[in-house]
């Protein structure tokens, strides 16, 4: 049986192969026919079913009209009864009926955001060295890596990532925390203390919503002082054959909830709904909201910690 402690086959990451200037991705990346982003189609208006799957594709038919939904938290606090029944309703519709919405007016820093973004960018900048200093292993996944799962011969993903666990502390190593630049943990520790509350947030609106108490998802999860929380980045090189692979595999997300703040201006995220797949287009200092595997299909909740991802998009393929 292999060890979980390595990877199977060396490491390749794919910044380097589309920093080489290769006119042709390598076979590991080629998915099969069958599951080739070319195939895939865009969301029929008349479809009403959903699921939680989504995944980064690279190419889609897409109809300009179509997005998850909107919804300006502005008002949440308002004395106003109206405007925050309001929200409360439209959360309550994207949640049965698509399992994803973007929000904005969300409390969360558009300046933080930014920061955070700018800082992810610069490590994925440097010089690969520099980068591999933080390599991570399968025990954990912590660090800089390009690949999940042990399996030897896997199709891979066209994308490299860095995986932080957040919350509790207890679970934080510190030697993944990049030390360069110095403003790195002060920022990152800042955005994911923000990024919980909005989560907070959403799930007493998701407990209302279903007729409990405000707290009883939160608590659900361990609670203010106990929630669970990773950090994940999402950087996705410029690929040569975008038509033969994915950036991220299409899947569910196992945890409560995802917080995903994507790039402003390329679209690459896809969700699915019904049979089909749907291309989110970014909103400007928005967060996507995914609801996860475990509010989706777990009558009881107690046993299990939320997961609040931030996945940033840095660069997409043309």
């Amino acid at each position: 049986m292999m060890s979980c402690q390595a990877w199977p086959e060396p490491i390749v990451r794919v910044q380097s192969l589309a920093d080489s200037g290769l006119s042709s991705i390598p076979s590991r990346y080629i998915r099969p026919h069958s599951q080739r982003p070319s195939n895939t189609t865009s969301f029929k208006p008349s479809q009403t079913e959903h699921d939680h799957g989504h995944g980064h594709g690279q190419e889609t038919r897409d109809h300009d009209h179509v997005n998850i939904p909107v919804i300006d938290l502005e008002h949440l606090f308002s004395e106003d009864q109206i405007l925050r029944e309001k929200i409360f309703r439209h959360v309550n519709e994207a949640c049965r009926e698509w399992g994803f919405f973007q929000v904005v007016n969300h409390g969360v820093s558009h300046e933080l955001m930014k920061s955070s973004r700018e800082l992810w960018r610069e490590f994925f900048n440097q010089p690969l060295e520099v980068k591999e200093e933080y390599a991570n292993s399968p025990t954990t996944y912590e660090g800089y890596g390009s690949r999940l799962g042990v399996q030897k011969g896997a199709t891979l993903d066209w994308s490299d990532y860095f995986f932080l666990h957040y919350r509790p502390p207890s679970l934080r190593n510190q030697a993944k925390w990049l030390a360069f630049p110095q403003s790195f943990r002060k920022v990152i520790a800042e955005y994911g203390e923000e990024v919980v509350k909005l989560g907070g947030r959403i799930l007493k609106m998701m407990s209302i919503n279903l007729g409990l108490k405000e707290d009883f998802l939160l608590n659900a999860f361990g609670g203010e002082s106990e929630v669970g929380a990773c950090l994940r980045v999402n950087f996705y090189p410029k690929c040569p054959q975008p038509d033969l692979t994915f950036g991220l595999s299409p899947h569910s997300d196992p945890g409560g909830m995802t917080i995903l703040l994507s790039d402003d201006f390329v679209s690459g995220l896809q969700v699915r709904r019904g049979d089909e797949w749907v291309i989110v287009k970014p909103v400007p200092n928005a967060f996507v909201i995914n609801i996860g595997d475990q509010i989706q299909v777990q009558p009881s909740l107690d046993l299990f910690k939320l997961q609040t991802f931030l996945l940033v998009k840095l660069l997409y393929n043309d």
